[in-house]
């Protein structure tokens, strides 16, 4: 089962393509029907709607596929939704040294606070502006440091 959920967790994420779906937090479980073989796979996607997840179930089934289990299952699941919590150390790590600076945590009573100013991923500085409310892709936005000059992508927290 091991070499399974590893096969899975190594599909990198479409749109970012710095860190798998597993330290992005979308694999949800890996699991494997004793008595069939079958394997299931649940994910949950970022947003209603992220874009990314036809490409995500593709490839997860094509990794599949190749670790000898072509009939797999991938289930979406939207409870409970999706939060940037469940982007690993690993993945932030990932994130901020391609230049994506990382979400701060959400705190635990649900509540998400409001961005005021980011990290720059490049240099540090916390003398950031927001360019615009979408960068590359819906789930990024738009930030320039005024320290270095350079512009950088924020994973907006949820």
């Amino acid at each position: 089962m091991g070499d399974v959920r590893a096969a899975v967790a190594a599909v990198v994420d479409p749109e970012i393509r710095v860190v798998t779906i597993d330290e992005l937090g979308i694999l949800r479980d890996v699991a494997e029907d004793p008595a069939t073989g079958r394997v299931t796979v649940t994910i949950t996607p970022t947003y209603t709607g992220c874009p990314a997840m036809d490409v995500i179930r593709a490839d997860i089934r094509r990794a599949l596929a190749a670790a000898g289990h072509p009939e797999a299952e991938v289930r979406t699941v939207l409870t409970p939704a999706w939060s940037t919590d469940w982007i690993s150390d690993s993945g932030r790590a990932k994130l901020a040294a391609a230049g994506i600076a990382p979400p701060a945590p959400v705190r635990r009573d649900g509540v998400v606070p409001l961005t005021l100013a980011v990290r720059c991923p490049r240099c540090g500085s916390p003398e950031t502006e927001q360019v615009s409310r979408f960068g590359s892709t819906a789930c990024k936005a738009l930030w320039r440091c005024r320290a270095c000059r350079e512009p950088f992508d924020h994973l907006k927290a949820l």
